[in-house]
């Protein structure tokens, strides 16, 4: 294989699909990028055997003795590292029958030893799934707003991810840990048929990281989830488990009602919680007519801290404890001015959302109160 191409552009490339290469892994060959040509398009591809990414590269191709099938794996990391050292001129990249790898340009030569593309894992090709077209906009924000919720906790595969549910009047885009939940419904996606999958956290964030605010193609077939963005390609293994029944714990009744300034809020949390236990991070929120208190105590270390923002506050006053670092996350992801929490009783959960949804668009959080200290 021969062609030549930018610097800047095969390094955009590269990184776009560097994602999917692992840093370590059993098997050498997984740590390469898979080189093929693909009609006058170069394709790149990587894989954790869990996740792939393949990018289509336009480069002028020239025939330097190998076929034009000739597939070679070659070392992700030191192709990277390479093409990030040098400046944005043309490279000529050359691999011959036993696959060692030359790159060339004006001002040197680079060798490495490649691999046999042909031992390359294959890339699943999903083809008769059900598919979905959907503004790379929506996806990407659905994205940015679940990924934060999503749990770590690999008893729990399927709060690994997030849960996608997509009807033909909306889909749903849905994160929980257990202790924070996030719901977000949109208008703008939509299915012919009713479908719900999981995709993996990981892949998502990938994605993210690829979408552009052109439509993108979502395939979903048995056993794997496919997302299309122009000349770019995430391919992931569906979490095939069943989702837990998130809208039992959303309470419905709320009769107290505290909308706030975000920022404000935000920021005296996040002064607040600098000053509790570090075994808890817990936060105690009094919620009064006019304001809202703020306090935090760390009796191992004999510090405290308190606050008051101004508040509007509907309903019997309260006292309720929450971890300072899932309040700050709640808050830091909603957009808007100000913030409406919406509680029941101290041991239930806090449903918060904006003040005001952007057009087609829902979105609640949810937040699980903890056990309050008995300090005063």
């Amino acid at each position: 294989m021969k062609f030549t191409a930018s610097t800047a552009d095969l390094l955009k490339a590269l990184t776009t699909v560097s994602g999917a290469v692992p840093s370590k892994s059993t098997l050498p060959i997984l740590e390469c990028v898979l080189l093929e040509q693909s009609g006058e398009s170069l394709r790149i591809s990587a894989t954790d055997l869990e996740i792939s990414i393949v990018k289509d590269l336009p480069v002028q191709f020239e025939s330097n003795g190998t076929s034009k099938d000739t597939r070679v794996a070659v070392p992700a990391k030191r192709f990277l590292d390479t093409l990030r050292a040098l400046p944005e001129i043309p490279i000529e990249f050359s691999s011959d029958a036993e696959f060692a790898v030359t790159l060339k340009t004006d001002q040197g030569v680079y060798k490495m030893v490649g691999h046999d593309g042909a031992d390359y894992p294959s890339i699943p090709e999903l083809e008769d799934g059900i598919t979905i077209v959907t503004p790379g906009a929506v996806l990407r924000r659905a994205i940015q707003k679940t990924s934060f919720a999503v749990s770590k906790d690999a008893l729990r595969p399927a709060m690994m991810g997030i849960y996608f549910q997509i009807q033909e009047s909306r889909g749903r885009a849905v994160a929980t840990d257990g202790h924070r939940l996030v719901k977000l419904t949109m208008t703008e996606m939509t299915s012919k048929e009713n479908i719900d999958f999981i995709v993996p956290e990981k892949a998502m964030n990938l994605a993210g990281k690829i979408v552009t605010n052109e439509d993108c193609t979502i395939t979903i077939e048995t056993g794997y989830i496919g997302m299309d963005f122009g000349g770019a390609r995430v391919l992931a293994r569906k979490i095939d488990e069943a989702y837990p029944n998130y809208e039992a714990v959303i309470p419905i009744e709320n009769d107290r009602k505290l909308t706030v300034n975000r920022l404000s809020m935000l920021a005296a949390v996040k002064r607040v919680g600098l000053y509790s236990s570090s075994m808890t991070n817990q936060v105690r929120l009094s919620l009064q007519p006019d304001q809202v208190e703020i306090h935090a105590e760390d009796l191992e270390r004999s510090s405290e801290a308190h606050e008051t923002v101004l508040a509007e506050y509907e309903g019997e006053e309260m006292v309720i404890g929450f971890n300072s670092v899932y309040l700050t996350e709640v808050l830091s992801n909603i957009d808007t001015d100000d913030v409406v929490f919406e509680f029941s009783s101290p041991n239930r959960a806090g449903v918060v959302t904006p003040a005001t949804q952007d057009k087609g668009e829902q979105i609640l959080m949810l937040i699980m109160p903890v056990m309050l200290n008995t300090y005063a």
